[in-house]
């Protein structure tokens, strides 16, 4: 069962008042569910630091790992970091907190390293995993958390690319995952991609049509100059915006299959349930978290600029053959 943020800070808060709060809880959910700000609440509830300064700087005793290095993953080395700062003595009445913000990011080595912590948690602290993917932890991790799943604040409306994808998604159960078919689906996905960029570049060229008619007569050349290349610098940024929410429609479909091969009903991409359920039964945890990876892999290498088209078919070939 999922709460709501608000139920699940109030449950928290009673805990709190009772002397029952548990050493660690993973809080789980999908975008816009809430998970940093019900752990910035509960973290200024039980350490007195203002809300809105428990993520920042001004934080004192709460302590904040986050995929930081060029990976996006969580390397034991921060975990160290986090485990020699729960040690020290914590001031006053404040209880020390660790966050762990997208915790399935964790690397296997800085996993093992914070089951540690798990398992003898240092005096006055208080751990908190926030995760949209909790099926990723390993089962030692998960096994020693008290669970906080939250929901959707609302059913976010898909986006007409995103709608588009599902119906590209739609012929995945029904097709012979060969080299041929995921050379084609990559294909598919990058004429979705062509279409983006032309729709933007038409948004962009209007709005500049529109500022040449406003102010033609009033400024220079120079001003021109500057303006269709703040343009062309915008078209590009709002491309690679929406690619991501593309990749990230992608991630949020195969986590779904993961929730689905372990009996979780809750999605993330509405429009794909027949063909998640398929692949759910279709591939075993291992298989699918392996594809993941894969799009986490794909989503690094566009982060660096290395050839687009490259890059989702090597990928595709990974992710869309059997």
């Amino acid at each position: 069962m999922a709460f709501s943020r608000i139920t699940a800070l109030e449950y928290l808060r009673r805990a709190h008042e009772q002397n029952r709060l548990a050493h660690a809880y993973l809080i789980s959910g999908p975008p816009g569910s809430g998970k940093q700000q019900l752990a910035a609440d509960l973290a200024s509830l039980v350490n007195g630091t203002p809300v809105g300064d428990v993520f920042s700087a001004k934080a004192r005793e709460i302590f904040v790992a986050r995929p930081e290095s060029k990976s996006r993953r969580i390397v034991i080395e921060q975990i160290r970091d986090l485990e020699h700062a729960l040690q020290m003595r914590a001031s006053s009445s404040r209880r020390k907190v660790a966050i762990i913000s997208d915790a399935d990011r964790l690397q296997p080595q800085a996993a093992n390293a914070f089951l540690k912590t798990l398992e003898e948690p240092p005096k006055d602290s208080l751990l908190l995993l926030l995760s949209a993917l909790p099926e990723a932890l390993p089962e030692t991790i998960l096994s020693r958390c008290i669970a906080l799943p939250l929901a959707s604040d609302g059913q976010r409306e898909p986006s007409d690319e995103e709608k588009k994808l599902v119906k590209l998604l739609q012929v995945s159960h029904e097709q012979s995952w060969t080299i041929q078919f995921a050379y084609r689906l990559a294909q598919e996905f990058q004429r979705l991609l062509r279409s983006v960029r032309e729709e933007v570049k038409r948004e962009t060229d209007e709005a500049l049509r529109q500022e040449q008619i406003r102010y033609r007569d009033t400024t220079d050349g120079a001003w021109l100059e500057e303006r269709e290349q703040y343009y062309k610098a915008r078209a590009e940024s709002l491309y690679l915006q929406r690619r991501a929410e593309l990749i990230e429609a992608l991630f949020a479909w195969w986590s779904d299959v993961l929730r689905s091969s372990n009996g979780v009903a809750q999605r993330n991409l509405p429009g794909a349930g027949e063909e998640t359920a398929v692949l759910a039964s279709r591939f075993s945890t291992a298989e699918i978290l392996k594809r993941i990876r894969c799009l986490e892999e794909l989503r690094n290498h566009l982060n660096r600029n290395i050839h687009e088209a490259l890059a989702i078919e090597v990928a595709f070939l990974t992710i869309f053959t059997a």
